[in-house]
């Protein structure tokens, strides 16, 4: 018989092989009656320093004396049987063609896979192992190519980040990725932990095992090939221009661009696809020792069987209605250059899976509403964006250095230390208060001298802001229907992920494209 225990708790210094004699401790039944063990949630209580817990959600069989428990410990519930639904294999001449192979775009594609469909998936970039040696090239040399870099190629934007796998949807689909990665090579502990991460080392090899996967099953993928031309007739999607020079049919496109395609969104614009400006977020990155945070958040350097530490702060100002909040935090990482076009300085921060990095960052960004933007329009947002990002490049010296300044300074404190990053291709030490507009480093300072009131030793000489972060999301939104996902202005255009709007990080977009490709699997059993 299946149950669940939840909140089973163990310090950070007990082995997790000691589980099922502590379910069966708590239980008061032999042993011998807690078989099958597993964990279901892995998250970590660190309220109280001085006893930090690891908490555990578990699934187990039991028998009739752990039944007789049903009741008297309200931690044990009864586990529902789940049946997974079996997917109707389809058979169609239809040709679906997918824009992008991020996250959207690649679980577009599984998703279809699972229905026995297949498609043409669109890249502009390179394979995951030859964009490496671009993105490295960038960050040792300064030579950015524009069209395979930290935001385009195979695995889209979130290959070089932290791997993150935080959703904070409760939908259905989740575990149905989770399963994914594991199956191409993750790390089988993501299905359970609170905050499940890859690591952009082993996110590289499990992009490959996908495409790899994709392939076997008869995808083409083309890697090389921009999206230059729509043919729309009568209001329905007809063809796909490729590099100005090759034209495909498709009768259903999956636009999985990402959010950095200004040249696609411009092209939708022009062919006016109905589009719709969003507010998004904007600020600087910043750098402290791992052992620091580690220390603010544990109350040591380092304990057993604990990772590197996190945080996330915010802080609101009711006044100007502004907020100020970390975001895609990487503990045990680096800094590094994301630029996608020439002249524009842009930070990202990545981790890999064992996260040993002596420097913990993240992004401290205020929200940028419409009335901010440069501008009317669908675009406007972009305009922003790149406005800023040419801003920090001349402020860089003009050869893709990131402007950085010591916290301490930055915040006008005195006791001003060294401005270290391990930012790459490197950084130029200078003023920030010029990097981005008023509003946004006005409320920055009120932000960060309140996150140190909340994280004691925040406010350091060790820590190094570096600009600029300004691709946290989208700043426009394709718009589309609710519950088809199709384009409100085209029909057989599926605005998908990130880019267009509907996701923000690997697992909801990765949830996006699926539902898309149920929507379009739909469509064909009828």
């Amino acid at each position: 018989m299946p149950f669940i225990y939840r909140n089973l708790c163990l310090t950070s210094h007990d082995s997790e092989e000691n589980l099922p004699v502590l379910l069966a401790a708590k239980l008061s039944v032999p042993l011998s009656s807690v078989r099958n063990l597993r964990i279901i949630r892995k998250g970590i209580d660190a309220r109280k320093k001085a006893q930090i817990k690891l908490v555990y959600t578990l699934s187990f069989s039991g028998d009739d004396v752990v039944r007789l428990c049903l009741g008297g410990d309200p931690a044990l519930e009864w586990q529902e049987e789940k049946v997974v639904p079996v997917l109707a294999h389809l058979q169609s001449h239809k040709r679906i063609v997918i824009v992008g192979s991020g996250p959207a775009g690649l679980f577009a594609a599984l998703r279809l896979a699972e229905y026995g469909l297949t498609a043409t998936i669109i890249e502009r970039g390179e394979p995951v192992e030859q964009r490496a040696l671009s993105v490295q090239r960038f960050w040792k040399e300064g030579v950015l190519d524009p069209e395979s870099n930290v935001q385009f190629g195979e695995g889209g934007a979130g290959t070089f980040s932290d791997g993150k796998l935080t959703c904070r949807s409760k939908d259905s689909l989740v575990p149905w990725v989770l399963e994914q990665f594991v199956s191409f090579g993750a790390q089988p502990e993501i299905r359970y932990l609170a905050k499940p991460h890859i690591g952009t080392d082993r996110l590289r090899t499990v992009i490959s095992a996908i495409r790899r996967g994709l392939v076997e099953k008869g995808f083409d993928i083309r890697f090389g090939c921009r999206m230059t031309g729509l043919n729309i007739k009568n209001g329905c999607i007809g063809a796909v221009t490729l590099n100005d020079t090759e034209e495909i049919p498709c009768d259903f496109l999956i636009l999985a661009s990402g959010h950095s395609a200004r040249d696609t969104f411009e092209l939708l614009d022009r062919l006016n696809v109905p589009l719709q400006r969003k507010p998004f977020a904007m600020g600087l990155r910043v750098e402290h020792p791992q052992e620091l945070i580690n220390q603010i958040q544990y109350g040591s350097l380092k304990q057993p069987n604990l990772p590197a530490a996190d945080y996330g702060v915010a802080w609101n100002n009711s006044s100007s209605g502004r907020s100020a909040y970390s975001f895609c935090m990487c503990p045990g990482g680096v800094v590094v250059g994301g630029a996608s076009e020439a002249g524009g300085v842009v930070t990202n921060g990545m981790s890999g899976q064992l996260r040993n990095s002596p420097y913990a960052n993240s992004a401290l960004v205020v929200n940028v509403r419409e009335d901010d933007f440069d501008g009317t329009g669908p675009l406007a947002g972009i305009r922003l964006q790149r406005r800023w990002e040419q801003r920090a490049f001349e402020l860089g010296g003009r050869g893709y250095l990131a402007p950085a300044q010591n916290l301490l300074d930055f915040l006008r404190l005195p006791g001003k230390g060294a401005t270290r990053s391990s930012y790459r291709p490197g950084i130029c030490e200078t003023q920030l208060d010029a990097v981005l507009p008023p509003f946004i480093i006005d409320t920055l300072r009120e932000g960060i001298t309140d996150f140190g009131r909340k994280l004691k030793g925040f406010v350091t000489a060790e820590a190094t802001l570096i600009g600029i972060e300004s691709r946290t999301s989208s700043p426009v939104r394709v718009l589309r229907d609710v519950s088809s996902f199709e384009s409100v202005g085209v029909k057989g255009l599926y605005p998908a992920g990130e880019g267009a709007g509907y996701a923000g990080g690997i697992m909801s977009s990765a949830v996006d494209g699926i539902k898309i490709a149920d929507s379009i699997a739909g469509l064909l059993k009828t």
